[in-house]
């Protein structure tokens, strides 16, 4: 016969939905904001090709997960975007009720919001579920 000691009732229970409950990450990962820094090498075009192979969000209509890998690839012109803010805004999509199209444009947007590229090319390989394999790509270039 086992006794649960003090320790063990308290890993097992739920954490409240209050703002000191939530894990650091958990708060970063709210914020989801896409931070830059200045390019080191303006005025050479460069490729800068990212993959983020455990995207996740929720379809909207089901609730089901739906799982993604997305290709960013881009040409930064004054600024460059920073890969761990990239990541925490990836996840921040993880639990957002949205559609593949309207997830990959909205990922642009904020993309060209945050540094304003000369190019830049999205690709979404969502997985196939229920027999249905779909991917979307959006780009940009400035004029």
């Amino acid at each position: 016969m086992s006794q649960v000691s003090q320790s063990d009732t308290i890993l097992s229970e739920k954490p409240e939905n209050t703002p000191e409950s939530i894990k650091y990450g958990e708060r970063i990962i709210e914020e989801g904001q896409l931070i830059t820094f200045p390019n080191p090498r303006p005025g050479r075009r460069y490729d800068v090709q990212i993959t983020l192979p455990e995207f996740t969000c929720k379809c909207p209509f089901s609730g089901y997960p739906d799982f993604a890998t997305f290709y960013i690839n881009y040409c930064p012109d004054e600024k460059v975007v920073e890969l761990k803010a990239l990541k925490l805004y990836a996840n921040s999509f993880r639990d957002r009720y949205i559609s593949h199209e309207e997830v990959v444009n909205v990922i642009l947007d904020d993309f060209i919001a945050a540094c304003d590229p000369l190019f830049v090319k999205i690709r979404a390989d969502f997985n196939p579920r229920g027999n249905v394999h779909m991917v979307v790509e959006v780009e940009h270039e400035k004029p």
